[in-house]
């Protein structure tokens, strides 16, 4: 893998000076569920992205092009790997899982946008997609305890596994089906 993940300053910074109403964590879920569903990041995905085609390409040495590249490579390598944006370890509970709904919740408008209304889905790609919904509808609570904290690391790796599904249904399969034709 050649591009580092950019921080989430960096992401908020380059959202907020584009006039984004998203944070870094719904900015990153949104650009992997679009390439999840089959979604181009060719040409001006911002704004394909964001629904938005008044938006400008990113240039190409920032921040969001590095997001863009560092999700292509993470999905191209096929080594299960996927890294998350989401706030920091040492930020609160609530931070923490904030974060982790906003991704989900940018994950499930990227993804419909891209994949459309019948995408084609497994059956564990279809039960996936539906705990990804119901997790981008919860809200965090204030405090929790080691408990809860072990919940949000399980949570962070369901979700992981559930876009790598969803990639694979929506993209490598097509793609393989079509390499055998």
């Amino acid at each position: 893998m050649t591009s580092a993940l950019p921080s989430r300053g960096e992401i908020d910074e380059a959202a907020r000076s584009l006039g984004l109403a998203t944070t870094p964590s719904e900015l990153q879920g949104a650009l992997l569920g679009w390439l999840a569903g089959g979604g181009s990041a060719d040409g001006n995905w911002l704004a394909a992205v964001m629904a938005d085609p008044a938006l400008t390409q990113p240039g190409p040495d920032t921040s969001l092009q590095r997001l863009r590249e560092h999700a292509v490579e993470q999905l191209d390598a096929r080594n299960f790997a996927l890294d998350l944006l989401l706030a920091d370890d040492d930020a609160s509970l609530a931070d923490r899982s904030s974060s982790l709904f906003d991704w989900c919740r940018g994950f499930l408008g990227g993804f419909g946008l891209a994949a459309g209304a019948n995408p084609p889905l497994s059956e564990e790609g279809s039960e996936a997609l539906a705990d990804l919904a119901k997790l981008a509808a919860a809200t965090p609570q204030d405090d929790g305890d080691e408990e809860d904290e072990a919940a949000l690391v399980e949570i962070a790796e369901f979700i992981r596994v559930a876009a790598l599904l969803l990639h694979g249904d929506c993209v490598l399969g097509p793609r393989h089906r079509r390499s055998m034709h």
